[in-house]
């Protein structure tokens, strides 16, 4: 999935973009961008980028830039700086960065700046955006794919490959036993008190009933013996290893492994995130895509924190967080016994249920691709160009995997 690497400098003139650079990505873009720009209904966007401004509008008949304010009702204003359009151009950044983030200067809703910047990642990235249809999933023979499937550890690491390339997720039964959990679990006890607000390695959250609750200890590989052998003893490895492409164990940089409460009544705090991808920020086309492991020290359910998943929503350009009402893409419960794992790809939209009954218990660590040289990566830009202008097709057949 990766086109680009860090250290490739795109210099991003607000001018040129505007007047010229767009203009010609948008009507190159055009036959894949015709499906979304009929669908989407998008408003006018007004960018200002460091007091010079320009309106971006979507007309019967494709896409026109213009510069100056758009004097039409119900129009997006975006206010950027000149590195803000950079970073954006650059895939660097996605609104949700700014939002996340508090930079985000925008008058108007965030869920139709999204809309347009589907557009916009479609034109620079030759994608069609996903607006509309239903989503093929076939298993190796050829069959419809069970997407309620849970793999026990006895399946074969090809029927997990193929799930998870078109599904985006899987979820492998019984990975880790009870009492290996337990003692997880207690070491989680004992770490607690060793965190604290401000420390740099924990995150926290407040209850309806005023407390300030410890949610997130990071780096917990180095507080739990337990946790620390489970990461070494080559079921994860397995795990990291099914889509043969080489991904490379501890993907949080120094944070390997994360454990994790979920309390119940958050109502201050990032504790339970909504629909999001993990390449929401920004960045997809640099690291995506990595994989995301949840280890289930405690079950899970609708009422006890369960992950959701919508299945497919890797193989398709849609917004990077929340979830569009008109969505067609199947959307999944995980609910999870204690000691089960689940794995999803960077670019899968998932969440986490608030828990209502229970508390829940996980660890999270993940997997990351190996370094990508550049030649690699403007070979794979090339590869999707060519797939995508190929195929005359729809989105049930995913685009080629581009190894690297």
């Amino acid at each position: 999935m990766r086109t680009r690497v860090d250290g490739e400098t795109e210099v991003v003139d607000p001018a040129r973009f505007f007047d010229t650079e767009l203009p010609a990505a948008l009507d190159a873009a055009e036959p894949l961008l015709a499906e979304a720009r009929t669908v989407l209904r998008l408003p006018p966007l007004q960018v200002e980028v460091d007091g010079d401004s320009w309106t971006v509008e979507a007309g019967a008949g494709g896409f026109v830039v213009r510069r100056g304010a758009s004097a039409g009702d119900g129009a997006l204003h975006l206010r950027l700086e000149a590195a803000q359009l950079a970073d954006l151009v650059a895939d660097q950044v996605t609104p949700m960065g700014w939002f996340s983030s508090g930079a985000l200067a925008l008058s108007g809703r965030l869920e139709r700046l999204l809309d347009w910047w589907l557009v916009l990642r479609g034109a620079l990235d030759d994608v069609a955006p996903h607006v509309a249809g239903a989503m093929v999933f076939e298993d190796l023979g050829g069959a419809p794919l069970d997407l309620g499937r849970r793999f026990g550890w006895d399946d074969g690491d090809e029927d997990m490959e193929r799930f998870l390339g078109q599904a985006g997720f899987l979820h492998v039964a019984g990975v880790f036993t009870e009492d290996e959990m337990a003692a997880v679990s207690a070491d989680m006890d004992r770490a607690a008190p060793t965190y604290f607000p401000g420390d740099g390695r924990s995150w926290w959250a407040r209850t309806d009933d005023g407390t300030d609750r410890l949610v997130r200890m990071q780096g917990f590989d180095a507080m739990s013996g337990t946790a620390a052998s489970l990461m070494t003893d080559g079921r994860l490895a397995r795990l990291g290893a099914i889509t043969g492409d080489r991904h490379q164990g501890g993907g949080m940089d120094a944070n390997a492994l994360e454990a994790l409460v979920k309390p119940i009544g958050v109502v201050e705090g990032i504790s339970d995130v909504p629909w999001h991808k993990d390449c929401s920020l920004g960045r997809h086309s640099y690291e995506c895509c990595s994989l995301t492991v949840g280890i289930s020290v405690t079950g899970a359910d609708a009422t006890s924190g369960q992950l959701r998943v919508v299945a497919g929503s890797h193989r398709v350009l849609v917004w990077p967080a929340f979830l569009r009402r008109d969505n067609t893409l199947p959307v999944l419960d995980l609910p999870t016994d204690t000691g089960d794992v689940t794995v999803h790809l960077s670019c899968t939209l998932h969440m986490a249920q608030p828990p209502v009954t229970r508390e829940r218990r996980v660890m999270y660590t993940g997997f990351r691709l190996p370094p990508l040289r550049p030649d690699a990566a403007a070979e794979a830009r090339r590869r999707l160009r060519d797939v995508r202008e190929s195929a005359a097709t729809t989105v049930s057949q995913p685009p080629s995997t581009v190894r690297g």
